[in-house]
């Protein structure tokens, strides 16, 4: 989990993963629908530090993981009956002197490596090794992450609706109807391949910037390079997950509706007994 210890390397508290399961009985064998979120519990931006207006804003970036594991306790209190895994990088993006800086290249769990341009964008970092894990250990049906990105996101589409972008259509279209649903709107946002070519670098694998403009776009084209042929879809939720007209209120927890309402209706799947995903979990690996 390189690029997560990287982000966390500047503070005096550890990073973790937190990893939450649901597997209802006679599910042993069923592939997961994996959730991802993102658990800045602090974000300075690093020696990329952010402006002082808005650091005291920065407890409000781990609401991507709240979010997540408030959809896994809602996910057990319903009963759903599909299995659902629940993975949180909770880390602290601080400044020392042992702190990760703009210019370095820096390694993953899926063995890319990263040519780290802005210290300030951490939270696709610490996804990224969330995703490889997710996917690699629990084999999933398929992937959604949710993070508070980008702040492009909320200039793009302000706060009334988070944005979302994927490699597989038919997620994407099931969390946008979810959101219609339950009033928490989700507004898909382009992921083509040119996209992905806004994060190459000569330097190294991928870069976690993009080049010009579109900042959301980028962000996940990023993430898009650690998620193979697994169908994904991400949730930037910056804009919507603290409520900006009446601060008092504070973290609004929007997408646990969102996340829920797009597992209830998810279609059955049949197990897979021989996965390599399986495998790997019996051998305690």
């Amino acid at each position: 989990l390189e690029a997560i210890l990287q982000v966390g390397r500047g503070s005096a508290r550890p990073p973790r993963l937190i990893v939450a399961e649901y597997r209802p009985r006679g599910t042993a064998h069923t592939p997961p629908i994996a959730l991802v979120g993102k658990g800045l519990v602090y974000d300075t931006g690093g020696l990329s530090i952010k402006p002082t207006a808005s650091m005291s804003e920065m407890k409000f970036d781990k609401c991507g993981g709240c979010v997540v594991l408030g959809a896994m306790k809602t996910v057990s209190a319903l009963k759903l009956p599909h299995p659902v895994v629940a993975i949180v990088p909770a880390v602290e993006n601080s400044i020392s002197g042992e702190s990760y800086r703009p210019g370095d290249i820096i390694g993953s769990r899926a063995g890319k490596t990263i040519e780290v341009l802005n210290t300030d964008a951490e939270g696709r970092l610490a996804l990224a090794d969330g995703l490889d894990y997710a996917i690699s250990e629990y084999g999933p049906r398929a992937v959604v992450d949710a993070a508070t990105l980008t702040g492009a996101v909320y200039h793009a589409l302000s706060d009334r609706s988070c944005g979302v972008l994927g490699s597989d259509d038919k997620v994407v279209r099931r969390l946008i109807d979810a959101g219609e649903a339950v009033g928490e709107r989700a507004w898909q946002l382009p992921l083509w391949p040119e996209h992905l070519l806004d994060v190459q670098t000569p330097n190294a694998d991928v870069r976690n910037t993009g080049v010009a403009g579109g900042g959301t776009i980028a962000a996940a084209a990023f993430l898009r390079a650690f998620v193979g042929d697994t169908p994904w879809a991400h949730l930037d939720i910056a804009g919507v997950s603290r409520d900006r007209r009446n601060p008092k209120v504070g973290a609004t927890g929007f997408g646990v509706r969102l996340l829920v309402e797009a597992l209830r209706g998810w279609p059955a799947r049949k197990s897979r007994p021989g996965s390599a995903a399986t495998q790997r979990r019996r051998a305690g690996r």
